[in-house]
């Protein structure tokens, strides 16, 4: 057989694999989210747009989870990305032992979600908790809350915990950004006196855009399908303040609901790639631009 027909079969063949194990449940999933698919009926039946009329009308809170998800996405992506760039400039240069503080700040973005829910839970806790405990015993009991069951607190305490485990992940990123740039950049614009802000806008900015592209990217994606750490630490409560897209696409499924729990997820799909692409088209605009 002639050789040159190798890289064909080859192509072939991952084509035939992708579409069995992606492009087809996708498929399937987009087809069963128009039906009223469940456990207590062996009838599966087509009812049009009715779930997702059912989403989008208010019905059932769905509208509230999609608002929670875009809220968390929005604040951990501006959090982490303004964090994070803190970080990897004082840890670029102008510290004494940056490679202990780059590990320390790392540390945490390798350790699983589950894990660190779970100490956090502990450390939240009203009662028994550690940050609370800390407050009290230092004579700051007013700032005491009940962190994971108040309705001002728990969303704002998941939030937090997944800035606290995602920045030092992103902190590499914008770092490697950071060291890439020429430093005659800098030595120019201080001949010419500029200062730290004049410098960061028109020299650190424009020249890290591709990093900024890259941890933009990955924080819309994990804060749209964030479920772990909703689910560990309040699941969802109290009532359904901190329930999101995630959390109640497991819930129906968990609840035999199946055809509601694959619409939500269609419509997840859909709300990542539109904000995945126009997130990427615009920033690498605004980088060719600069």
């Amino acid at each position: 057989m002639n050789r040159s027909v190798y890289p064909f079969y080859f192509g072939l063949a991952a084509l035939i694999v992708y579409s069995i194990f992606f492009v087809l449940p996708g498929v399937m999933g987009i087809f069963y989210s128009f039906t009223n698919w469940n456990s207590y009926s062996d009838e599966i039946r087509f009812i049009g747009f009715d779930n997702l009329a059912k989403i989008f009308s208010g019905e059932g809170r769905y509208l509230g989870f999609i608002y929670n998800t875009l809220v968390f996405t929005v604040s951990t992506v501006i959090l982490k990305t303004a964090l994070g760039l803190f970080f990897a400039m004082l840890l670029n240069d102008g510290i004494r032992a940056k490679g202990f503080h780059r590990v320390m700040l790392f540390m945490p973005s390798i350790v699983p979600m589950l894990v660190v829910g779970l100490i956090f839970k502990s450390i939240l806790n009203p009662a028994t908790g550690l940050l609370n405990e800390s407050l009290r015993m230092i004579g700051l009991e007013v700032l005491t809350q009940k962190w994971l069951t108040d309705l001002g607190w728990a969303f704002k305490s998941i939030i937090a915990v997944d800035v606290w485990k995602g920045v030092g992940y992103i902190m590499i990123i914008l770092l490697a950004g950071l060291q890439s740039i020429d430093k005659t950049y800098y030595e120019a614009a201080e001949i010419d006196g500029s200062n730290f802000w004049q410098k960061l806008i028109h020299i650190t900015l424009p020249l890290i855009v591709p990093a900024l592209v890259v941890t933009t990217v990955l924080n819309l994606l994990h804060g749209l399908k964030v479920f772990e750490a909703v689910y560990v630490l309040t699941n969802g409560g109290p009532g359904y303040a901190t329930d999101v897209m995630y959390t109640a696409i497991f819930k129906e499924f968990s609840t035999g609901n199946y055809g509601m729990g694959t619409a939500l997820s269609s419509v997840l799909f859909v709300v990542m790639t539109v904000i995945g692409y126009f997130v990427v088209r615009l920033m690498s605009r605004e980088g060719d631009e600069r």
